[in-house]
């Protein structure tokens, strides 16, 4: 038996949600696949942070997506995320390889896609805890993203979820999508299992936004390469590539970083997979204040190059790569207090010590005297003339030795020294397919658009290189999200 509708959409995350509703808004009958079932639904996104990277440029651009009094918005250093601002950012972190249809289409769309959210039921607040700082007397943010979803991920995933129900989108959850129904030119529907037995429904245009190969062991190792398969999930279990094979199947052009991925500093000993009711705990985004050591006792990156946002994507790689796949973030008393509140979360490896030598013997499989001549090289070459100032790039730096730390250097000097282990969390994989920026229509080999299919999310190759500016991946979900279900809903009034 077929269930028919006008627009199938396979995912329930906030990409596919934001193609729902704006397909459902154009007065088409929509249907919402779910391989989850309803407390493990709405993808990665129920597990993201929540932070939201947007171009503005002044408090009234800000008030138009949540309410902020008066006197709030004029007494407070807002930052700015100008257009110009955005694209320098984006370019910068992947290394001048996005694409530039697809991240103009992103940046440009991204105010209005904040504001049509706050439409659909989503609330913001300002990002109070991550990202300012009182400086002078006066609320500073930094970093770019002065509001965060209310809620969390999970929060944005609850609001859209109850829109999408109110406007009579049909959720099928445990239903996952196996293939798509295609006629050798165009789709007109997807196979599915739903609670293991088989289903098909029918489509005038089907939209794939449900995620990337994140989950999939065999395919993080195919594509990411040898050691991939032991990382950490750090969100749903249920992204196993499944939309990506389906459409490459059919002929859909693969694009983009097929090798690059998110991927986190994380808890050392976090389950395999991610809990949404325990999402945030193991985050360990304050290593920029640390000095970080492999199982060797050394340093290996660069903590300071730049704020967390920057470079915290692509430092779990960097974790994954030592030996053992771990390592640890060291402090001491000067900045624990400048710690994010995961640090003293219950669920934490942590070693505390009144002296670096009782720290050096504590830290599980670490070469407790390398660890030591370390940390003696690197107080050594802590330029401490320079002020300490978190809140910005205070080029407190070391000199001659290898790596640098460009901003945050302190010496580890006041005790007590505290130690937190870490691994490496993937978020999610950066390879998809290609996509016209103006429709969301997923595009063949020949580049040619495939008629009734279109990608949104995750699935969407071609945005993100090497790394990944932090607060991006739900705003690309939003505007593409709208451009797929946009484009659908178009081509099915079209007949």
């Amino acid at each position: 038996m077929q269930q028919q509708y006008d627009v199938v959409v396979v995912g329930k995350g906030n990409a596919a949600l934001c193609a729902a509703l704006s397909a459902r808004d154009a007065g088409v009958t929509v249907a919402m696949l779910e391989a989850a079932p309803v407390e493990e639904s709405g993808g990665n996104s129920r597990f993201a942070g929540g932070v939201m990277r947007f171009a503005y440029s002044s408090a009234e651009d800000l008030q138009k997506i949540t309410d902020i009094p008066e006197d709030e918005a004029k007494n407070t250093d807002w930052d700015s995320n100008t257009v110009e601002e955005f694209y320098e950012d984006l370019y910068r972190v992947t290394a001048y390889r996005t694409d530039p249809n697809l991240s103009e289409t992103l940046i440009t769309k991204s105010h209005e896609g904040m504001v049509w959210l706050r439409g659909q039921g989503a609330s913001f607040v300002p990002n109070y805890g991550a990202q300012s700082a009182i400086v002078n007397g006066k609320r500073k943010f930094f970093g770019r993203f002065p509001l965060t979803v209310n809620g969390g991920g999970a929060g944005l995933v609850a609001d859209l979820t109850r829109t999408a129900e109110k406007k009579g989108v049909a959720i099928f959850y445990e239903t996952r999508a196996i293939s798509l129904i295609y006629d050798g030119e165009r789709v007109l529907g997807v196979r599915a299992k739903r609670k293991g037995k088989p289903v098909q429904f029918g489509a005038k245009a089907v939209v794939l936004a449900c995620g990337g190969f994140e989950a999939n062991p065999e395919w993080r190792t195919r594509y990411l390469g040898p050691g991939w398969e032991l990382a950490k999930v750090r969100g749903t279990r249920h992204n196993l590539g499944e939309g990506l094979k389906m459409a490459l199947e059919i002929g859909a052009c693969p694009y983009g970083n097929w090798s690059g991925r998110h991927a986190v500093s994380w808890e050392r000993h976090a389950p395999e997979f991610g809990i949404v009711e325990r999402s945030h705990e193991p985050y360990r985004h304050s290593y920029p204040l640390s000095i970080m050591v492999n199982a060797e006792g050394r340093r290996f990156v660069d903590e300071g190059a730049d704020f967390y946002n920057y470079t915290y994507a692509k430092y779990g790689a960097e974790v994954l790569r030592q030996p053992g796949q771990f390592a640890y973030q060291v402090f001491d008393a000067k900045v624990k207090p400048l710690l994010k509140q995961e640090y003293g979360g219950r669920n934490v490896t942590r070693f505390t010590a009144d002296t670096l030598e009782e720290l050096a013997a504590k830290l599980e499989g670490v070469d407790g005297a390398a660890f030591l001549k370390t940390v003696r090289e690197y107080n050594a070459a802590v330029r401490a003339e320079v002020p300490f100032n978190h809140a910005a790039r205070d080029g407190r730096s070391t000199v001659g030795i290898d790596p640098p730390k460009s901003n945050w250097a302190n010496r580890l000097d006041t005790p007590p020294y505290e130690a937190y282990g870490v691994t490496c969390g993937i978020t999610f994989t950066f390879g998809g397919v290609r996509i016209s920026h103006e429709t969301g229509q997923v595009l063949d080999l020949g580049y040619d658009p495939i008629p009734g299919l279109y990608a949104a999310g995750e699935m969407v190759g071609g945005i993100f290189y090497f790394n990944y500016p932090a607060g991006t991946g739900l705003v690309s979900g939003t505007v593409f999200g709208r451009v797929a279900g946009s484009g659908a809903a178009a081509a099915v009034r079209a007949g």
